[in-house]
């Protein structure tokens, strides 16, 4: 094994740099869709694993490809689907899909659907591929619910002096109180279940429960049955419009920019926030050299299409929407790079 691949790397061009990491990820592709396509020859001669002293494909990944659990788990699901389904395979080494998204996909493919499914598919996120999930198996809405959590927690030894013998780490653990510790916070949910309905679950505090009792109760005349989803929506789209009014200058009731604003104030005027934001999308407006536009829709900040610093007003004509990595590279092209995550633009 080369030792010497970071400063390899290191010493390309950007140019160079990013034609060989295109050209790795190509090979990267190719060399998982052709390992796949074996391991699906392999998954139709169980003999071949079990003769080896594995009992499953699964403890054949792990063990002697050293593969995670996680990466053997899609590996196997895509090559169950490719033993189905072939031309899973060109698609996987083309990059139009993913092993993740054949994963998913995998329990709702049939004989008369699967090449519409996988077109549909095709170079789609990870959420997108949820909301076509959705569509190919609703989910009927779930229960509201509001609920106390138990609380959770595990135990965790004290630590034992390092080179302790056997006995005397026994010992200590045992004549120790052990520390209880809570369990970890899962993270909240968020799914597509049917189109246009979503699953959504959190936890919340005593006193955001509290709250939610009290809305409960005084909107019992306009919400009878006291349902959350009913009352998550009311809350959203109050707290969107504050927010939207705060940050965009969102009103109903726009005034122009007066004559004579002071267009050397890095202020934004609020008239300023509302075109760009709408003409952009509320996404990144940069776009490549090749044409190719950012994506982007978190840590969207306004720029200065003609940069403050040489004269560039905050009219809505030279106000765009850029995010926080793209603000600062336009302001790194025209000043050059600075320290910190500030930007000139």
């Amino acid at each position: 094994m080369n030792t010497n691949m970071f400063a390899l790397a290191s010493g390309l061009s950007d140019h160079d740099l990013l034609d060989r990491i295109a050209t790795l990820a190509g090979r990267e592709r190719e060399t998982s869709a052709e390992l796949i396509a074996h391991l699906a020859a392999l998954d139709a001669r169980p003999s071949l694993y079990a003769a080896q002293g594995y009992g499953s494909l699964f403890g054949y990944c792990t063990q002697v490809l050293r593969l995670s659990e996680d990466a053997s788990c899609n590996r196997i699901d895509a090559a169950r689907v490719a033993r189905r389904f072939p031309m899973v395979l060109e698609r996987l080494a083309s990059g139009d899909l993913s092993l993740t998204t054949v994963r998913l996909l995998r329990p709702h493919l049939t004989e008369e659907n699967h090449v519409a499914v996988f077109a549909k598919a095709s170079g789609r996120s990870r959420q997108d591929v949820l909301e076509l999930i959705a569509e190919l198996d609703p989910r009927p809405d779930l229960p509201s619910s509001v609920r106390k959590l138990p609380t959770t927690m595990s135990l965790v030894a004290p630590p034992v002096p390092v080179g302790a013998s056997p006995v005397l780490a026994a010992t200590a653990v045992e004549s120790v109180p052990q520390i209880l510790t809570p369990a970890p916070i899962r993270r909240p949910i968020i799914e597509p279940t049917a189109p246009e309905r979503y699953r959504v679950q959190f936890t919340v505090g005593k006193e955001t429960h509290d709250k939610l009792r009290r809305l409960q109760d005084l909107l019992r005349r306009e919400i009878p049955n006291g349902d959350p989803g009913a009352i998550f929506d009311r809350a959203v789209t109050l707290l969107l419009e504050k927010v939207e009014k705060a940050k965009l200058g969102a009103t109903t009731k726009p005034r122009p920019i007066r004559p004579g604003t002071d267009n050397h104030s890095r202020h934004v005027p609020n008239q300023s926030r509302r075109v760009a934001w709408q003409r952009d999308g509320g996404q990144c407006a940069f776009v490549a050299g090749d044409g190719r536009r950012c994506t982007e829709r978190a840590f969207i900040e306004y720029h200065h299409i003609e940069a403050h610093a040489l004269g560039g007003p905050a009219t809505p004509d030279n106000i765009g929407l850029r995010c926080r990595r793209h603000n600062q590279y336009e302001a790194e092209r025209i000043f050059g790079p600075r320290g910190g995550s500030g930007s000139q633009a």
